[in-house]
């Protein structure tokens, strides 16, 4: 055959776009997104014990060890996994490229074209 003469490609060799990704790739750079959304929260909370142990603590010796923080360890479990969880969901958003599609634009309602130009 001639090289100029089109032959249908394998079935097995096509893939549906070019930018599909394997579940698998997917859901580590998801997970990995949420990792990183919870080091960005520890980043923060390192910079705010950071302040105090430089700025409250030298001049007021408050050491919090007696204020009972101890009661809230159920509630930060559950704010560090929100903060995962809400992380990857992110990351999924972003690197499946539902974040990236165009939106149809509305179309105009044909009545109130017609009361534009009525009023005209």
């Amino acid at each position: 055959m001639s090289p100029l003469v089109e032959r249908p490609r394998d079935r097995a060799l096509q893939r549906d776009a070019p930018t599909d990704q394997h579940w698998s790739i997917l859901a580590f750079e998801s997970f990995s997104a949420g990792a990183m959304a919870v080091f960005a929260g520890l980043a923060a909370v390192l910079l705010v014990v950071s302040v105090y142990a430089v700025i409250v603590w030298p001049l007021t010796f408050m050491d919090l060890a007696d204020s009972g923080l101890e009661k809230y360890s159920d509630l930060a479990k559950l704010v560090l996994w929100s903060v995962f969880f809400g992380g990857s969901l992110a990351g999924y958003w972003c690197f499946s490229g539902e974040a990236f599609k165009k939106k149809p634009k509305p179309k105009p309602n044909p009545a109130m074209r017609n009361r534009r130009a009525a009023r005209r």
